[in-house]
């Protein structure tokens, strides 16, 4: 598949999602968002791939949404702005809604947006070293994409609160005993850990894979449900125009001298 902030590739039944900004720490953009989404059309097209990994390219997963690139959608015509804004709602949407089970890999930082698109997927390999953050709430704007409901299906209500409410820094230790990350690899052993992941799960039958991932996801739903994810990209639009929030975004920015 060509993509510009993406590269994806098939071979048999493996496939490869490689976020590829390493200049920009791989921050999603809404063409990234569009291509994530494309991409997981791309693979479900291709049922003999059974596993697709996903992982950063350089020295990070992702260092979450492309603000930058969001702010300057933010500023033009309401519908083009809300459409940017539900890009990340529908990447995550489609991500989880993949055929292949899809497998994280998370190295360096993983931020914000990026915890979405790391919880869309089935399961998550991070190495010792990584640093996860949810800012969003330092920044002035809520947690959006469908992130709420996914954290809270993955680590529980209280948890969920205390890190996005915070915004506090957690490790990989504090990620595995939550439930977030299944498992933690050597920061040099990411890409043996995926590709001894992949080979487990590519052994197995396409009908069994697909079978327990239907069955994960509508438990999941039933549980906790992301229906009304829809709706996120309003609040994040109100947000991005009330003032107390704006005044809570520059003070937060201007501390760390940005």
């Amino acid at each position: 598949m060509r993509a510009e902030t993406l590269t994806v590739t098939a071979e048999g039944p493996r496939g490869r999602i490689v976020l590829n900004r390493p200049n920009r720490l791989n921050a999603l953009s809404t063409a990234c968002l569009e291509e994530l989404a494309a991409a997981a059309a791309w693979f479900d097209a291709r049922p003999e791939v059974k596993v697709v990994t996903v992982t950063g390219a350089g020295r990070a997963f992702t260092a979450g949404a492309d603000l930058e690139a969001f702010g300057s959608s933010a500023g033009g015509d309401a519908p083009t702005a809300r459409d940017a804004a539900d890009a990340g709602r529908r990447m995550a949407e489609a991500i989880e809604s993949m055929g292949a089970v899809t497998v994280a890999g998370i190295h360096g930082h993983c931020v914000g947006g990026g915890l979405v698109l790391a919880a869309a997927c089935d399961l998550r390999v991070a190495t010792r070293g990584v640093r996860f953050s949810i800012p969003e709430v330092d920044l002035g704007i809520p947690l959006a994409w469908g992130g709420i409901p996914r954290l809270v299906r993955e680590i529980g209500p209280a948890a969920t609160r205390d890190l996005v409410l915070t915004c506090r820094p957690f490790g990989a230790d504090e990620a595995l005993a939550l439930g977030f990350v299944n498992r933690i690899v050597d920061d040099d052993g990411l890409e043996e850990a995926l590709d001894e992941l992949a080979g487990v799960l590519a052994a197995k039958s396409t009908f069994t894979l697909r079978a327990t991932l239907e069955a994960v996801d509508a438990a999941a739903e039933a549980m906790v449900s992301t229906r009304f994810a829809w709706s996120d990209a309003d609040a994040l639009m109100t947000a991005l125009h009330d003032p107390e929030s704006r005044e809570v975004a520059r003070r937060y920015l201007a501390a760390r001298g940005r």
